[in-house]
């Protein structure tokens, strides 16, 4: 997952967590008003105190971890799109090597070999064929993962 989808989760589970414990608090002092008769000197109403500020700090902490994931998220820069002659190097492509590019920008810059076999539906020849020339051109750079390769736009 990335970073902003993960961030967001967190903070998601975070609020549910403060919702539970905000629940859960309310219904916990209306039980110790009901039983204690000391009133505010009672040890209970000190317990559920210090359990309360507990849980806010982990809700806080989680949310916090969210929000810095969520503002934080990383994009991979591109020479393609940061370059000012980026209608030069189009013009170097032929229709097929643009098509694949396409579909590695698609995956945010980083894609299985394998994976962008099943996209574009050429053969495997024919895309390891595109990345060398692609590679060549140092537009991208493949990276050895297991049994495939990782593509990767530089």
């Amino acid at each position: 997952m990335k970073n902003k989808q993960v961030g967001t989760l967190l903070m998601g589970v975070s609020l549910l967590i403060g919702f539970i414990v905000f629940s859960f608090n309310k219904a916990l002092k209306d039980i110790v008003a009901d039983s204690c008769s000391h009133g505010s000197e009672c040890a209970m109403w000190g317990t559920i105190e210090l359990q309360t500020n507990i849980s806010i700090g982990l809700v806080l902490f989680i949310l916090f971890g969210g929000a810095y994931l969520f503002f934080s998220g990383k994009k991979i820069n591109s020479p393609i799109e940061s370059k000012k002659d980026y209608s030069e190097i189009l013009k170097k492509l032929n229709e097929n090597e643009k098509f694949v590019l396409d579909k590695i920008k698609e995956e945010d810059g980083s894609i299985f070999q394998s994976t962008l076999v099943e996209k574009t539906e050429f053969n495997k020849v024919k895309i390891t064929r595109i990345l060398d020339r692609l590679e060549g051109l140092n537009i991208i750079e493949r990276k050895r993962r297991g049994m495939t390769n990782v593509v990767i736009l530089k």
